[in-house]
């Protein structure tokens, strides 16, 4: 299989966004994550613009999915309330969800989102393949990891910052050792935002290239049950 990395920027201009994430994702391999709400950015001041707009890309990344799985995340706004929702999407459906729960208070978020509840975020399964998926600043808590236990690939897309840049790298390689899985996590190519995107394998080796805007990896997913029989843990 190949696994890819989304690395791109937002800008303000949303048709924009979607257009350069759809060419990407046309070109991306078999699992492929983009950044954290890669369409609008968190655009406080345009919500419900955002919201709406969202709602009719979805339509369009839909057909993207036929033969791969695509992995991102948007604004929606739901019963009068924001939230941040993470879609999957496979086969030109959309096949799994799940909200932000760990909102970043120094980013505003917690000043206009709703955050998910904690049992929202569980294992799904595609064609055999146990997935699981965090966003963003949920790398940092342990009880969102201890959830995860069991996947065969982690997805992440975040929006994280150029300062903490070094935090990323260490979180998404230590998420693949602890659960001896692939971890495709994905980072805004923003000025202010770290990069660091990777692919990495079981053995917490990354693939990184903070020059690329697309990160393709060739994987064998027999390296999960190889590092899980070389260093038995209970997986």
């Amino acid at each position: 299989m190949t696994f890819s990395a989304i690395q791109c920027k937002t800008g303000e201009d949303f048709a924009a966004n979607l257009a350069h994430l759809k060419k990407l994702i046309a070109k991306s391999g078999d699992i492929v994550v983009a950044p954290e709400v890669v369409l609008t950015g968190f655009a406080y001041e345009r919500f419900d613009e955002a919201a709406a707009f969202s709602t009719r890309a979805l339509d369009e990344l839909l057909p993207l999915s036929k033969n791969r799985i695509i992995c991102y995340t948007q604004i929606e706004k739901r019963d009068g309330k924001f939230y941040n929702y993470a879609k999957v999407l496979y086969k030109e459906k959309l096949i799994y969800e799940q909200p932000k729960v760990k909102l970043f208070k120094f980013g505003g978020e917690t000043d206009y989102f709703t955050p998910g509840k904690m049992e929202d975020i569980k294992l799904f399964e595609i064609d055999g393949l146990r997935l699981g998926l965090l966003i963003c600043f949920e790398l940092r808590f342990i009880e969102i990891w201890e959830r995860l236990k069991g996947a065969d690939v982690i997805l992440v897309p975040a929006m994280w910052g150029k300062l903490r840049k070094r935090h990323f790298e260490q979180f998404t390689e230590a998420l693949a050792l602890m659960h001896q899985c692939f971890v495709i996590a994905s980072d805004s190519a923003n000025d202010d935002m770290a990069k660091s995107s990777a692919v990495i394998d079981p053995f917490g080796v990354p693939y990184r290239d903070d020059r690329k805007s697309l990160l393709d990896k060739q994987v064998n997913l027999g390296d999960i049950k190889k590092m899980r029989r070389y260093m038995d843990i209970g997986l």
